[in-house]
C-alpha cells in the first residue's frame, strides 16, 4: 500500500507540475499576444498634394476634408440643406501624418443631430458631395468659403 501511494503522489507531483508549467507558457502567449496585437486607432489621415493648392488633407480613402469659414470654434453652422452638400467627417481615433499635431484634432457633438464631428483646431470638417473619387476637390473655394484643410491653415 506504501508503494502505491507514493506511486499516486509522484504522479500528482508530476501532473502539478506539468499544469503549472503550461500554465507559464499560457500565460506568456497570451503577454506575447497582447504585445503584438495591432493598436486601436482608427484609420488614418493622409496629405495629398496637388498643383492649384500644394499638400491637403484627406481621410484613408483620399477624400478631401473641409472647413467652412462661417463656422466658430467649437460649433457648425452648416445645417439642413448645407449639411446635405457637405456632410461632417465623423469623429474617431483617427492617426493623423506627419506635420500634423494629434492634439489639433477633436471633436464636437452637434447641436441639430448628436453626431460627433470630427475638428481640427476646434473647427468642424466635411467632406463635399461633388468630390466623387480620390483627389477630387470640387469643393475647393465655393462661394468664398469652403477651404481645404493643410497644416497652414488660419482660422479667423
Amino acid at each position: 500500500m506504501r508503494k502505491w501511494s507514493l506511486g499516486l503522489l509522484l504522479m500528482m507531483v508530476v501532473a502539478l507540475s506539468a499544469a503549472c508549467g503550461n500554465g507559464d507558457v499560457a500565460d506568456s502567449q497570451v503577454e506575447d499576444q497582447v504585445e503584438v496585437s495591432p493598436g486601436t486607432a482608427g484609420p488614418a489621415l493622409q496629405v495629398l498634394s496637388a498643383d492649384e493648392v500644394d499638400e491637403y488633407l484627406a481621410d484613408d480613402k483620399g477624400m478631401t476634408i473641409y472647413y467652412f469659414k462661417n463656422d466658430v470654434e467649437g460649433k457648425s453652422n452648416c445645417v439642413d440643406d448645407c449639411l446635405a452638400n457637405w456632410p461632417l467627417v465623423k469623429a474617431g481615433d483617427y492617426e493623423v501624418p506627419e506635420g500634423y499635431d494629434k492634439a489639433d484634432f477633436g471633436k464636437i457633438t452637434r447641436e441639430d443631430n448628436g453626431e460627433d464631428q470630427l475638428t481640427y483646431k476646434g473647427h468642424p470638417l466635411y467632406y463635399f458631395v461633388k468630390d466623387e473619387s480620390q483627389g477630387d476637390m470640387n469643393g475647393e473655394g465655393v462661394k468664398g468659403v469652403w477651404h481645404i484643410v493643410n497644416n497652414e491653415t488660419e482660422f479667423e
